[in-house]
């Protein structure tokens, strides 16, 4: 019986999930999925500049596994952005961080700081 997967700590979902070529037809052109989790790896290590070490620790994974998700998401990039076809991001065994983990150390993301911007101060008369 093979080892049951590790969900995968992701702060934020993308805010669009799907990128393509603008010059093309959408439903001709072929689509490449990327999971939630190679997302979040790309974003981590590419965006916040995390080493391979920080991203593991940040999705409470092994580094090796950071590694393997992060080669399979440049492959992913690579082949929309040269190839031409529309990129998908969606699926994955990914879990939504809440942020109220003290390990979390997401809280500086644009999903936890809106959440606290949002809130309203009442005004007294």
């Amino acid at each position: 019986m093979p080892r049951p997967r590790k969900w995968r700590k992701v702060c934020c979902l993308p805010e669009s999930n799907q990128f393509g070529p603008l010059d093309k037809i959408s439903e001709s052109s072929e689509t490449i999925t990327m999971s939630i989790d190679e997302y979040e790896t790309i974003r981590l290590i590419d965006l916040e500049n995390f080493t391979q070490e920080e991203c593991a620790g940040q999705m409470n994974i092994a580094r090796t596994t950071v590694q393997g998700i992060y080669t399979e998401a440049r492959k992913k990039l690579a082949e929309s952005l040269v190839n031409g076809k529309t990129l998908n991001i969606e699926g994955g065994d990914y879990e939504l961080c809440n942020g109220l983990e003290s390990s979390c150390g997401c809280g500086g993301c644009k999903r936890h700081k809106q959440k606290c911007s949002n809130k309203v101060e009442p005004i007294n008369d």
